[in-house]
């Protein structure tokens, strides 16, 4: 992977999750000498291994706000966001020059938008807004090979565009909300194999067939896939503890449904398949792995 140069900058990262805190070691890792990173999280105690790696701890988003001029969030949603954003110790009263928020987050992309109009407003064009959700999980996150879908203007991308590469493969994509648009696709494709692979599991094991052996099998034709590759170890063992969770689904399709409205797409899968995850929220397995998908089809199919 090629690295462009990013000394002299400074950078702050907010959402240590499971996404968050490989992204952030890779930031790290991977950045040239002169480039300081900042860290800041509601538990104090999950920052220490960051600052025991180079990192700068910060006690609050206004303290980070002002030390590094290019923030990093990746947190659950806007509400999420917002909290972070807002009263006095948040990141807005720490802007006093230009910086650049970035939104790895998914979230959908008229909410990211409207954010960065408020944003735009509040701080006279000092807080400049990209999107860049990402993809490829926390197997991703930990390799530092994600996907990121990047939306904004080319002199904003242009300056956190050295960030990103520390994390994965970022791509422009175009205007603000771009990279938004793209995640919401992503997740279309992510949450229909996801569901199909769950379902057919289903239907070979009460046919009697061996999963373990099928499995890998289809892996190996047509139906291989990223989702198949990285969640049929999940489906065989039926474990379903949580790396992403199964709820988040809800939101990304919501949004990309919102997408196909805007453009005049009937989108007959998506609904469907957002349908799917909206009853699985209902049956009491939203907190668990998307794979739980799985766990829902016999739950489903038995009654």
């Amino acid at each position: 992977m090629v690295i462009n140069d990013v000394r002299n900058l400074t950078v702050g990262v907010i959402g240590l999750g499971s996404m968050g805190a490989p992204m952030a070691r890779n930031l790290l890792a991977r950045r040239p000498a002169g480039t300081a990173v900042h860290v800041q999280s509601r538990r104090p105690e999950s920052l220490t291994p960051f600052v025991e790696s180079g990192a700068i701890a910060q006690a609050t988003p206004r303290e980070l706000a002002l030390a590094a001029e290019i923030v990093v969030v990746m947190l659950p949603d806007l509400a999420q966001i917002e909290q972070v954003l807002t009263g006095p110790d948040g990141l807005l009263a720490g802007i006093d020059t230009t910086h650049t928020l970035v939104v790895c987050s998914s979230i959908s992309p008229t909410g990211l938008r409207e954010l960065a109009a408020r944003l735009d407003a509040a701080t006279s064009g000092l807080l400049r807004v990209v999107d860049a959700p990402v993809s490829g999980g926390t197997e991703g996150a930990e390799a530092g090979t994600l996907s990121i879908m990047v939306g904004g203007d080319n002199a904003d991308v242009a300056r956190v565009l050295p960030v990103l590469e520390t994390m994965g493969t970022p791509l422009h994509l175009g205007p603000l909300g771009s990279g938004q648009v793209a995640k919401a696709c992503n997740q279309m494709i992510v949450a229909a194999t996801m569901t199909a692979v769950a379902e057919a599991a289903v239907v070979a094991e009460r046919a009697g067939l061996d999963v373990a052996a099928l499995l890998p099998l289809l892996q190996g034709g047509y139906a291989g896939s990223r989702v198949l590759e990285t969640k049929a170890d999940r489906l065989i063992a039926k474990d379903y503890s949580p790396t992403g969770i199964a709820a988040f689904m809800v939101k990304d399709l919501t949004a990309a449904v919102a997408e196909a409205d805007a453009t005049g797409t009937t989108a007959r899968q998506l609904r469907t398949t957002l349908g799917i995850f909206e009853d699985l929220v209902d049956a009491g397995l939203g907190e668990q792995d998307l794979a739980v998908v799985h766990r829902f089809a016999e739950i489903d199919g038995a009654e």
